[in-house]
């Protein structure tokens, strides 16, 4: 439901947007779009489509904009993401619209056929596109950075964070020890972030993007669609055109438990900006919970060893 505010904000952003304020403000219909900490709308303009997103408030403070707009374009150019038609100073970005396209979510991602493998085609093309992004997503500088942002903001944290997080020391050590190269990386491959048009998937939303660890991204988005056995099986064996190492299946669990881990901080600083689009404090602790329980099986402990043993 697009509501009177969100015209005003849509509009207000509309006049800063060199490519749309010289439309006629009268001709142009608004929708408000999904979006957790930002707000997004679609602009109609006759025969065109615009997708307008306008920065929520307090991203300003753990999101660079500098480097979004670098990896948006990066992305633009591999084929995985929209074309970029504007990105203000102010962090107000423009892109194509893209039409016949479905947006993604946990349930569709599990139960469309040929989804997971079309989720993974997109990561390889992405991470096989030789383009260079901007920023390093380096998992446990961010989890540090995190921390003392919830820190200054007087955020609490979930009971036992402090000593789950003592005991990815081995999970880093496994990691390190037999690193991949880095790629360029979506690193937030929430669904909604995700558009099917039936034939291929496309990528949305550059803001954590970065050079990283591939199976980051897979991981998280197995996690993010509740993916079970099978469907991991499926991206995986796509993505890597065949039967998939023990090591790289392990990368990718471990992955599960680390962005777990990860976005409950991100949740946290949401539910302390006082983000109204969510109960962001039940949702870290519902996906902390979710970290401990799978850091606790023997299966997890199985595949440390398999990343060390990687030849």
């Amino acid at each position: 439901m697009t509501s009177a505010a969100d015209c005003v904000t849509a509009r207000a952003a509309i006049a800063s947007v060199p490519r749309l304020n010289r439309l006629d403000a009268a001709t142009l219909d608004i929708e408000r779009l999904g979006g957790l900490t930002n707000q997004v709308f679609r602009v109609q303009a006759g025969g065109e489509a615009y997708c307008l997103r306008v920065p929520g408030k307090g991203t300003a403070a753990y999101i660079d904009r500098s480097v979004e707009v670098v990896n948006a374009r990066a992305a633009a150019a591999a084929g995985v993401g929209p074309e970029l038609l504007h990105f203000g100073d102010d962090g107000i970005m423009v892109t194509r619209f893209l039409t016949g396209c479905v947006t993604m979510t946990p349930e569709t991602l599990r139960t469309t056929p040929g989804a997971p493998a079309r989720v993974a085609r997109t990561f390889r093309q992405l991470h096989q596109c030789g383009q260079v992004f901007a920023f390093r997503f380096e998992l446990f500088a961010m989890i540090d950075r995190y921390l003392a942002h919830i820190d200054k903001l007087g955020a609490d944290l979930p009971e036992g964070y402090h000593e789950t997080a003592a005991c990815t020391r081995v999970v880093r050590g496994a990691l390190a020890a037999r690193p991949l190269p880095l790629a360029p990386c979506h690193c937030d491959p929430m669904c909604e972030n995700l558009l099917d048009d039936g034939q291929r998937m496309w990528l949305i939303d550059w803001e954590y993007s970065g050079m990283n660890d591939p199976m980051w991204d897979l991981g998280d988005l197995s996690v993010e669609a509740g993916f079970g056995p099978e469907h991991d099986r499926e991206m995986l064996e796509v993505y890597f055109d065949g039967p998939v190492r023990p090591a790289d299946l392990g990368r990718m669990v471990i992955y599960k438990a680390m962005c777990d881990l990860l976005w409950t901080l991100w949740s946290l600083i949401q539910h302390a900006n006082r983000n109204p689009a969510d109960d962001f404090w039940s949702y870290a602790a519902m996906r902390f919970a979710r970290c401990r329980a799978l850091m606790a099986t023997p299966a997890f402990t199985a595949h440390l060893a398999a990343i060390r043993g990687a030849e």
